[in-house]
């Protein structure tokens, strides 16, 4: 059964510019670490940013914000069964989760394009997931942070993100880590 994780304090969530700092870029397992990690920590409070922002843009448009959202959930379903079924697809979407989303976006858009659903694909589905990114990628990992996600790597499959996870092949490698921090700390 699915449950959503609790909903952050928002002081926690936007605390000040003293817990923001540019990623590395030069290091991207780091910087998808990161990600990763707030993605996690604070997945109900970015479904609580992209449902408002949806909420917006569907007022204003509500037949485009619907074509969009179909055709990205299409395109997203598409993207996930190639990568399943197809192991060059499956390879590049593990090692480059991050690029492998952008793809997905990028041909969304295209497709979209080719309707003419660009301004509402942008500001209704692309806006709120590009927001998340840059807050996941600015937003520094506290000790809560990380002592959460630590406990709840090995249920991921019972919150939304954690599925998410799993669809972008996150989860197994989170596992892992987590599986080897625990014997290291078994040996010692």
């Amino acid at each position: 059964m699915m449950e959503l994780a609790p909903l952050r304090p928002w002081d926690d969530f936007f605390p000040g510019t003293d817990r923001f700092a540019k990623p590395e870029f030069s290091d991207l397992t780091k910087w998808n670490n990161r990600v990763v990690s707030n993605l996690m920590y604070y997945q109900t409070n970015y479904f609580a940013v992209v449902v408002v922002v949806f909420l917006i843009v569907g007022f204003l448009n509500p037949l485009g914000m619907f074509f969009g959202g179909a055709v990205v959930a299409l395109v997203f379903a598409g993207s996930v069964w190639a990568g399943e079924n197809k192991a060059i697809i499956k390879n590049f979407k593990k090692k480059n989760p991050t690029l492998f989303v952008l793809a997905v976006m990028v041909t969304s858009y295209f497709v979209l394009y080719l309707f003419g659903g660009v301004l509402v694909f942008i500001f209704g589905i692309t806006f709120p997931l590009l927001l998340i990114l840059i807050h996941a990628s600015l937003r520094l990992r506290n000790m809560k942070n990380r002592l959460e996600n630590k406990m709840e790597g090995v249920g991921m499959k019972k919150t939304p993100m954690g599925f998410i996870m799993d669809l972008l092949d996150q989860q197994e490698e989170r596992m892992n880590k987590i599986q080897d921090f625990i014997e290291s700390k078994v040996k010692q």
